[in-house]
């Protein structure tokens, strides 16, 4: 889409502007058990597994609520479907406060979690706004809104030593209904983006059948399934492996999340200009190297020698984890913005439809993974095991992009990439009936 109008080019910066905020807003919402779970988790007794699911209780809505949300965006606009979904979100905010027993926080975290699903409404909405070529950055800088999850890590500890933890999902509250209003005012329509109203639910699904889909949702459950499950789980690891107190937990944390939100839009360019799979190659090597090393654990071993025996300590001190974890941010923040880019390239008809499942498939990563690593701990006493498992599911995408994607990519010859991130992922089988 062409956007020469200077006021149409005003009108498209404004829609992404505000719709970044209230996916901000949504994030930091969405991310919130990640630290008021902790005094929950003392006063109720839980134990890591419980904790995992009590954490990862909204992520399931959110994801759940993806590909119905991203088939409505197509329909009916992302305007209405994102100022709804925010505004149906604020009584089940303020109701979290009045919450006591578990299975409180479980069901009313099933309601706040509906905020996770803004991801697939905004996305088809601020791409639509911008040309193609345009359409990497711009959901890349919608995707910085995954920074409400840093967001979270300063102003929730902050209230809860302040004030105590029920005044987290009061103020929260209080700041959604703010930007629904916010939201309203400054966002815009255009029936132009619309699908057609004569397309079936049933012919929008085909997508499931497509195996290039299968593979971006299986890329997407590590670098987002894998950032909102760190997310949750990473300043009760620093107070439990390390020590420290809530708020610099939450702190270091952030250095883990922030850039994983910010820099998804500096993702979103570097795809444009180099391609979906080459970002994404060098995305799975580098989180593959962070969590080989984040997944060793703290070992003391002994050695006996001609002096007899000596005991030697390995581990990550603190600040070594969260250079890691910092590193591990940025990969996950460019692979998500590659995988979406994928998306844009080959579904440019049906961004709303692949988006949602995609995102599904994110959001279920960030709601299985929190709990395997409560089981996890719960069943070796390790912290570390959490990367572990994560180290495995990396294996699992750099074999598949191996076999489906490299292998393909002719290295010699006229039709050599002419660029270390040149290459391209091969068409997919569905692309020309989604692509109409």
């Amino acid at each position: 889409m062409a956007n020469p109008d200077p006021m149409r080019r005003r009108q498209a910066w404004s829609v992404l502007v505000v719709s970044t905020l209230a996916f901000t807003v949504c994030f930091m919402v969405w991310m919130m058990f990640g630290v008021i779970g902790i005094p929950i988790k003392k006063t109720l007794g839980l134990n890591a597994t419980e904790f995992g699911l009590l954490t990862a209780t909204p992520v399931l809505t959110g994801s759940l609520v993806r590909v119905p949300l991203g088939i409505w965006t197509d329909k009916y606009g992302g305007r209405i479907v994102m100022a709804v979904l925010m505004a149906v979100t604020v009584p089940a905010i303020w109701l979290m406060a009045y919450a006591t027993v578990y299975w409180h926080f479980i069901a009313i975290g099933l309601f706040v979690g509906l905020a996770g699903g803004s991801f697939s409404v905004g996305t088809p909405y601020v791409a639509r706004w911008f040309p193609k070529n345009r359409q990497g950055m711009a959901m890349g800088v919608y995707g910085a809104g995954n920074s409400g999850a840093a967001v979270n890590k300063f102003v929730a500890p902050a209230l809860l030593v302040a004030f105590g933890w029920t005044m987290v999902p009061m103020v929260y509250a209080a700041i959604m209904a703010g930007t629904v209003v916010l939201f309203w005012i400054f966002s815009a329509s255009d029936p132009a983006h619309l699908v057609s109203r004569q397309t079936k639910f049933s012919d929008q699904l085909k997508a499931l059948k497509d195996p290039n889909v299968v593979k971006y949702c299986q890329y997407y459950s590590i670098v987002f399934g894998g950032y909102v499950a760190l997310s949750l789980w990473m300043v009760q690891y620093y107070v439990g492996e390390y020590g420290l107190d809530i708020r610099v937990a939450a702190l270091l944390a952030a250095c883990f999340s922030l850039p994983g939100g910010v820099l998804r839009a500096v993702g979103g360019m570097l795809s444009d200009r180099f391609g979906a799979h080459g970002v994404t190659w060098w995305v799975m090597w580098v989180s593959w190297v962070c969590l080989f090393l984040l997944s060793y654990p703290q070992t003391d071993f002994t050695v006996l020698t001609v002096d007899g025996p000596k005991t030697f300590h390995l581990g990550l001190n603190v600040w070594a984890f969260t250079v890691l974890m910092f590193v591990l941010g940025i990969a996950f923040a460019f692979g998500k913005a590659s995988t979406f880019k994928y998306i844009s390239d080959e579904y440019p008809h049906n961004i709303g439809t692949i988006s949602g499942i995609v995102g599904l498939a994110g959001g279920l990563g960030g709601f299985v993974l929190p709990i395997l690593f409560g089981a996890l701990m719960d069943l070796t006493g390790i912290r570390s095991s959490a990367f572990m498992l994560m180290y495995g599911v990396v294996w699992v995408s750099l074999i598949w992009m191996y076999w489906t994607e490299v292998r393909r990519t002719e290295v010699m010859g006229t039709r050599a990439p002419q660029g270390p991130f040149a290459a391209s992922a091969p068409p997919s089988p569905l692309r020309r009936s989604f692509g109409r």
